[in-house]
């Protein structure tokens, strides 16, 4: 129970915004998703500005 009740203490604040604004960060996680689905569609990319390039014309 400690460590549940640190957890609540630590981020009461952003538990509290969900019941007052009804705002998540489900939209932030979905593109976290879409990022490793990118990335995992191209393992061994040798060019890093490439393939960030590549990643903001899909998603940007």
């Amino acid at each position: 129970f400690n460590t549940i009740s640190r957890t609540i203490q630590n981020n009461y604040e952003t538990i509290l915004n969900y019941f007052d604004n009804r705002s998540t960060n489900a939209s932030a996680e979905s593109f976290n998703a879409k990022i490793k689905a990118f990335r995992a569609q191209f393992r061994g990319v040798r060019n890093v500005k490439f393939f960030l390039f590549r990643l903001s014309k899909i998603y940007a």
